[in-house]
């Protein structure tokens, strides 16, 4: 079985697992693929994450408690740093921006009450821990100004 990363032309998102590729390309022409939120069938696919899994390995491995920040200084026009240019633009892409909401949307999403699906914006030092103390995988970013990320 083959899991996709799913939109609908209403920007919903959701996945969907398949046999292969074709089955996808062909449940998909003859419309037998739809939303589940709006059961639209103007659906695509839409990148997702990698997940790696090894032979052994039966459970995910614990989070390690957050650590202070480190600094480091990236050239800006080295590899890192267009790594992490990347890695940003992605994140936008793919992702919803709720703005000062995003703690309370994580909770949602974490427990059900609102539909999975990338989600950023701000949060502060203490709504952070607090996510984390809940077990919501939360990411931080640091913010670069615009123009050091073209």
């Amino acid at each position: 079985m083959i899991i996709f990363d799913l939109s609908c032309d209403n920007g919903h998102r959701f996945e969907g697992w398949f046999q292969s590729a074709d089955a996808f390309d062909a449940q998909r022409a003859g419309g037998l693929v739809s939303c589940p939120f709006c059961a639209s069938t103007g659906i695509r696919r839409v990148p997702s994450a990698v997940h790696l899994v090894k032979a052994a390995e039966t459970a995910p491995a614990p989070v390690p408690p957050p650590h202070p920040a480190k600094a480091a200084v990236v050239n800006p026009r080295g590899e890192l740093f267009d790594a992490y240019r990347k890695l940003v633009a992605a994140i936008m892409v793919n992702s919803e921006d709720v703005g000062a909401e995003f703690a309370n949307e994580a909770r949602k999403i974490h427990y059900l009450e609102a539909p999975e699906r990338s989600i950023r914006g701000q949060a502060s030092e203490k709504e952070y821990k607090a996510l984390r103390e809940e077990g919501i995988e939360v990411l931080r970013l640091p913010v670069v100004k615009k123009e050091n990320l073209n």
